[in-house]
């Protein structure tokens, strides 16, 4: 391990085509250069707005170490604020969620301010009298986050003051959160189910490089979603009368396209955008065949007519990365975020959704995946999770200090996809993991 902060050149060095240096795991002085720069100048998710139905009501978040607290305004808009005292620096709110009414006090001297981060009250104030306080950061109040935006509910901020814009980071990307938002008759999405929290002994990078890696399925989850699978084929066996087609409980529904084959998922497919956002299932996933649901369907084509009906049911897209924090699940209405915390940890947090109007099988279907899937007692899940920990520890190893990113490299890929705006390849591709390392070495540039 090296000094990259002040040598550009070895940061570079760092990520090539298609390989990565494994120091991009394990130094930590990189971490912090991590959020320093990439987690500072990308736009982080930080909540849903139905979080925040009323005024005053606010959710804490950290976003590149820094403590924020984002809260409704009176006027019906959203801010996001620095979670420090401007006095001493005390965090305002220890709280994950609430209320603060129509201020915000601190708990250690009472200073007190208004919903948009203004000073409001100094206790006896008058002890400051011919003091330099005025001409201080401290009477400006709490510093504001100079970037945010609410698409579709989403929210997103950007620390840095300078950077991409909101819509040129994303770009056609966005088009998966248009069909997750669709999929509610009256377009709207709310937090429903509680958040699954599930603190993962490995490197950010890996938790997200995995989310379009198709390679590993049918692999590390041969003891979990394969044994669901022959459990079930076997019941079908043994009952008479049993139809092959017959109707599969929702569990096995859910958990058994894990175990698919590397046909199935070379055949998904897989589109990358700039910026290192990319999602799997261009063709088809593994949530295309999950039951009908008559009733639900029937209303989306009464709202939004047969082919616009038609077309938001049927994109079935895996997981879309919205490089570097979040992931989303159209198809099953659900979002993960990965918030780092060292060079070896990283905390994911699991959320479902309710679609606004939709048949409540809709959401029950939702829940039960996130806890079969997502939850920190998922046997999924920790198929996953020993795979990450295997890696963050075997890369101390020496003989190799490279991770391969070689399937199906094309050297004229990058310029293509600056070139189109996407790219489209077989679903077994690593075209999404090194699309995330050129937007990473992008982002870490001085």
């Amino acid at each position: 391990m090296g000094s990259y902060r002040d040598d550009p050149a070895a940061l570079a060095h760092l990520v090539q085509p298609d390989r990565v240096h494994r120091d991009v795991y394990l130094d930590p002085e990189l971490f912090q250069l991590e959020m320093e720069r990439l987690w500072s100048r990308a736009w982080i998710y930080a909540c849903h707005a139905s979080q925040l139905p009323g005024e005053g009501d606010y959710v804490t978040v950290d976003v590149a170490g820094k403590p924020l607290i984002v809260l409704r305004q009176g006027d019906g808009s959203i801010r996001a604020l620095v979670n420090r005292c401007a006095h001493k620096g005390t965090k305002l709110t220890a709280e994950a969620a609430g209320n603060t009414g129509k201020t915000l006090r601190c708990p250690y001297h009472a200073w007190t301010y208004r919903l948009d981060g203004s000073i409001l009250n100094i206790p006896l104030r008058e002890g400051y009298v011919g003091t330099r306080l005025g001409e201080t950061e401290a009477c400006r109040g709490l510093a504001a986050v100079p970037n945010l935006e609410a698409y579709r509910g989403f929210v997103f901020v950007r620390l840095a003051p300078q950077g991409p814009g909101f819509r040129e980071y994303f770009g056609e990307s966005l088009s998966s959160i248009d069909n997750l938002a669709e999929r509610s008759p009256s377009g709207e999405l709310e937090i429903a189910g509680g958040c699954l929290r599930y603190l993962h002994n490995c490197n950010w990078k890996m938790f997200v490089e995995n989310l379009n890696d198709t390679m590993h399925p049918m692999i590390a989850h041969a003891s979990s979603a394969g044994t669901a699978k022959k459990l079930w084929d076997e019941m079908l066996k043994g009952r008479e009368g049993k139809p092959a087609d017959a109707v599969k409980p929702m569990a096995i529904e859910q958990i058994a396209p894990f175990a698919s084959d590397y046909k199935f998922f070379d055949d998904m497919g897989v589109r990358v955008f700039p910026h290192g956002h990319s999602f799997s299932g261009v063709n088809f996933s593994i949530h295309s065949s999950y039951a009908a649901l008559g009733e639900y369907e029937a209303l989306m084509r009464s709202v939004y007519g047969e082919v616009r009906a038609r077309r938001i049911l049927g994109t079935i897209r895996h997981n879309t990365v919205y490089y570097p924090s979040l992931t989303i699940k159209g198809a099953i209405q659900s979002i993960r975020v990965a918030r780092p915390l060292a060079a070896d940890r990283t905390l994911i947090e699991s959320w479902t959704f309710r679609l606004k109007g939709a048949p409540d099988v809709l959401l029950e279907r939702t829940l039960t995946y996130n806890r079969l899937i997502n939850s920190p007692m998922s046997i999924v899940g920790h198929d996953d999770l020993q795979c990450y920990r295997a890696i963050q520890e075997g890369l101390a190893g020496d003989g190799n200090e490279w991770v391969s990113l070689h399937r199906d490299f094309d050297p004229a890929e990058a310029a293509e996809l600056e070139r189109r705006g996407e790219l489209t390849c077989n679903g077994t591709s690593d075209i999404s993991m090194r699309n995330q390392f050129r937007a990473w070495k992008e982002l870490m540039s001085p």
